[in-house]
């Protein structure tokens, strides 16, 4: 059976870069002899030729050792770059699952056509293949990401262009930031609230659920280091939020979607450090005004054992571990 997910959503009738790409790829692994690997060699994988459809299958089971993903997309990419045309289809058909999931999850949330994203999505993908570092692990990830990047950075193109208004009577289009919690974020930086690494984290592992383990990753950064940079982004705009739309307009629904997304306390990891935290906006100032009129510094809050966030462990007591949801996909 085929782990392949279902298309992004398009408009009637219409084919996408993605699909194209797909009935390519089918054309090669039908008939009587259809393109193949020899995985003799690959650890992990059936010893003898494996048809390329076959191959994308083997490489999504869970357990596919990671070495042999790693493996198997060194010999793809590099057959790719020295003789590209077929290979460079194989490459493309054998990451598709992963390429479809970036391209729904980036449209879902977008009202127009997604066929812009969607070519997007492919040609990030194909430009990190050309040069991605096939030394390093877990190529496939890094892959996926630059394809991520390219969509999204299409995706915000396209919102920030102006939204034609009809003349006339009738319905006209809401108030912007109706329909894309996006635009929420994007918000929040022009405020100041946030700076765009944090409401890129909180974008894209809250309301697109890219697991953080992945995004942190890619960043050169400890998983917890991620968790505690959003966390403290995440209070922020939380504050933020909650005064603007009872400033504003209380009945926003997607400032209420962001919220709601963002407000969830990541588990506590004692044995991580913090050393390779991202880098995040300079503290509020903490000078404040006493009875007397005169300007001193207001010091942040004594720590406490009792505090459930202060991460100190009590006598005698187990440390606690992560039990994250949020697994990386195998891709």
């Amino acid at each position: 059976m085929s782990n392949t997910k279902p298309g992004p959503r398009r408009r009637s009738g219409e084919r996408n870069s993605l699909d194209i790409a797909r009935e390519t790829f089918a054309a090669l692994t039908t008939g009587p002899s259809p393109v193949s690997v020899d995985c003799r060699g690959f650890r992990g994988l059936p010893g003898r030729l494996v048809p390329v459809d076959e191959l994308r299958d083997l490489l999504l089971a869970r357990h596919c050792p990671q070495s042999t993903r790693d493996a198997m997309w060194m010999y793809l990419a590099g057959r790719a770059r020295r003789e590209g045309g077929t290979w460079t289809v194989v490459a493309t058909g054998v990451a598709l699952p992963a390429l479809t999931s970036v391209a729904a999850t980036l449209s879902r949330r977008f009202a127009g056509d997604p066929s812009e994203i969607h070519a997007e999505v492919l040609r990030g993908f194909l430009s990190a293949l050309a040069g991605v570092d096939l030394t390093q692990p877990r190529i496939m990830v890094r892959l996926r990401w630059a394809a991520y990047r390219a969509g999204h950075r299409a995706l915000r193109e396209a919102l920030d262009r102006p939204t034609p208004v009809p003349s006339g009577r009738g319905s006209r289009p809401p108030t912007p930031p109706w329909g894309h919690p996006d635009l929420v974020l994007a918000r929040a930086v022009e405020a100041g609230v946030l700076i765009r690494l944090e409401a890129e984290v909180i974008g894209a592992t809250r309301l697109d659920e890219i697991p953080i383990a992945d995004w942190a990753r890619e960043r050169g950064v400890g998983e917890w280091a991620a968790y505690k940079f959003r966390s403290r982004a995440e209070h922020r705009l939380a504050e933020y939020l909650r005064e603007t739309t009872v400033a504003t307009d209380s009945t926003d629904p997607v400032a209420d979607l962001v919220l709601t997304r963002t407000t969830t306390e990541p588990k506590q990891d004692p044995t991580d450090t913090a050393g390779d935290e991202p880098p995040h906006p300079a503290p509020l100032s903490r000078v404040v005004t006493d009875s007397e009129g005169k300007s001193v510094e207001k010091v942040g809050p004594e720590l406490s054992k009792n505090d459930p966030k202060s991460g100190v462990q009590g006598r005698g007591e187990s440390p606690r571990s992560i039990d994250s949801p949020e697994v990386p996909r195998c891709a």
